[in-house]
């Protein structure tokens, strides 16, 4: 195999996903993952600790929402800094060419314990990730906690109904989550 594989880590998320998605989770191994793609299963290790990062996505949305956040404009409020994450998430991460992959994604994660364990401490980091590039902004808590918390339940909320009806904008539907939980949160 070469010595340096163009896309090495995206071939094995999509061979992993394949593969858990065929056979499951637990019953698919490194080296499968590797063969599937067409690499050594040291270039998985170059890439992934274990089985369970390969779908993780890193830290690549984390960066992206708080990086949103803080080139939000100047004076931009909290939530006006939350759409600018969500639009972020919409033009880069939930994109039309990856809904297949964001689909099967949540389907393993969904049937497989040790992946949705994973998933929620991965969201509580993505919250006190965002929280922090709030208070960055000079946001003050409980405001920097509760917009992030806001912005990712908007975020799930546009996710799930993303992957249920293909075709929609992400960032739109996020916008109208976080609308509607704004307002709901003005009721209370």
């Amino acid at each position: 195999m070469a010595r340096w594989d163009p896309n090495a880590r995206e071939r094995l998320e999509r061979a992993a996903l394949e593969l858990f998605a065929r056979q499951g989770y637990d019953r698919t191994t490194v080296a499968e993952i590797a063969e599937r793609a067409g690499l050594a299963k040291s270039t998985f290790f170059r890439h992934f600790a274990d089985k369970r990062e390969v779908l993780s996505g890193g830290d690549a949305l984390a960066r992206l929402l708080t990086d949103a956040i803080a080139a939000a404009p100047p004076g931009a409020g909290p939530l006006r800094a939350a759409e600018e994450a969500l639009a972020a998430a919409g033009a880069h991460a939930f994109v039309p060419e990856r809904y297949d992959t964001v689909r099967d994604r949540r389907q393993v994660v969904a049937v497989t314990p040790e992946l949705a364990e994973r998933e929620l401490l991965k969201r509580a980091a993505l919250a006190d990730a965002l929280a922090g590039a709030l208070r960055g902004r000079g946001v003050p808590d409980p405001a920097a906690e509760l917009t992030a918390e806001l912005t990712l339940l908007a975020l799930r909320t546009a996710l799930a109904s993303w992957v249920a009806r293909p075709g929609q904008d992400f960032t739109a539907l996020a916008h109208r989550g976080l609308a509607a939980l704004r307002a709901a949160a003005a009721e209370l």
